[in-house]
């Protein structure tokens, strides 16, 4: 039911005084020497988000040059009085790069403490070539006196409020993919359930089962987004509609909240690993490599490659039978090796897992329906 305007007036003005802001005007030398000293923290998971070129890196630096205005940074004020980083990676790195300084970039081919050499510079062409040290001395001034608004959400700030303000400020940016940006704004929440992430993802058989995945897909953060995945449909499933986007942001958040809101999902880290655990040797045990391929052509065999639609209807279906199985029992393993075969044989099994259209709720209920169907016909005893 709609509320009143009254209402709606209280509510916003409620979660306006819970955002605490200010201001400053710092040069890009205050700024080098924060992150020097480590006043300034940019995380590891933020800092692997730089994605520019040495050109487009090097444009920036021109802009500094030739004293042009540039958009403002932003930073969380810490419970120590430190500051964190949150909008403005590309440009801060950019100089950091510049002054040899820069650590913790791994998508750009950049070695720690390596320096920028300028390239691809457009309206100042002879710079290019030019390293920080090789400039005239005026220029090396000038680009450490270059300033920078920096606005600060100060550590009243709810930290809530101050989690959202990092995503929107973040989201879209440099190409980046959604499980990216997740690792890096849920840590100002939580950082427990990324640092599971990155630890479960670690584990050698769903490794062994997802090794053909494309490296640029692992690098960006792919399979941690499958276990994300795997996790959000098993005990969050009834709230999924369509966005697959949305609702995993939605899983990993509410499971990050603190446990005194509303909205805050229990999520058991030791049980949920052992469950994991279990499902992908149950699965890397059984059919290996070729558990989450597709059936040829001719449906006479099954090919070694990944099919989002079969990792999903597979290890979600598995739980249904998952208490049953004996991982040590040979005879268990391979009743369910010949059920897995017979499932993706099955001609009826190819059109729900291949093709466009297949997000919606139904369709993953279906796919994960058909399969749990078959492997609760399986006799343990």
């Amino acid at each position: 039911m709609k509320i009143n305007p009254s209402q709606l007036v209280t509510i916003i003005e409620e979660k306006v005084s819970k955002i605490h802001t200010t201001h400053l005007d710092v040069s890009f030398n205050e700024i080098l020497d924060m992150y020097q000293s480590n006043e300034l923290n940019i995380s590891p998971d933020f800092q692997r988000l730089f994605r520019w070129s040495n050109g487009k890196q090097s444009r920036f630096i021109e802009s500094l040059i030739l004293e042009m205005p540039v958009p403002p940074i932003y930073v969380i004020e810490l419970d120590d009085g430190k500051y964190e980083l949150i909008d403005g990676l590309q440009r801060i790195s950019s100089y950091l790069h510049l002054r040899g300084e820069l650590v913790g970039a791994t998508h750009n081919n950049i070695e720690d403490k390596d320096k920028l050499k300028l390239s691809d510079c457009d309206v100042i062409e002879e710079l290019n070539g030019f390293t920080f040290d090789e400039l005239p001395t005026s220029y090396q001034i000038r680009l450490k006196r270059s300033f920078i608004r920096m606005e600060v959400i100060r550590k009243e700030s709810n930290k809530l409020i101050r989690y959202h303000m990092f995503k929107r400020l973040n989201t879209g940016g440099e190409g980046l993919e959604d499980q990216e940006l997740r690792n890096c704004t849920i840590r100002i929440l939580n950082e427990s359930f990324p640092n599971f992430l990155n630890d479960v993802v670690e584990n050698q058989d769903f490794q062994d089962t997802t090794f053909n995945i494309s490296d640029a897909k692992t690098i960006n953060a792919y399979k941690q987004e499958l276990i994300l995945r795997f996790l959000a449909f098993k005990n969050f499933r009834e709230n999924y509609t369509h966005d697959i986007a949305d609702f995993l942001d939605e899983y990993m958040e509410r499971v990050s909240l603190p446990s005194s809101d509303m909205h805050f999902i229990e999520f058991d880290y030791n049980n949920e690993k052992t469950i994991f655990s279990k499902t992908f040797k149950i699965l890397n045990k059984t059919l290996g490599s070729k558990v989450f391929g597709q059936a040829s052509k001719n449906f006479d065999s099954i090919h070694e490659n990944f099919s989002i639609y079969q990792y999903e209807s597979i290890s979600l279906a598995l739980q249904k039978i998952i208490n049953f199985v004996d991982c040590e029992n040979s005879d268990h393993l391979a009743k369910i090796s010949e059920k897995l075969v017979s499932i993706k044989l099955n001609k009826e099994f190819k059109p729900i897992t291949t093709g466009g259209g297949k997000n919606t709720k139904n369709k993953l209920n279906e796919r994960i329906d058909f399969v749990s169907s078959r492997l609760m016909e399986i006799d343990f005893d």
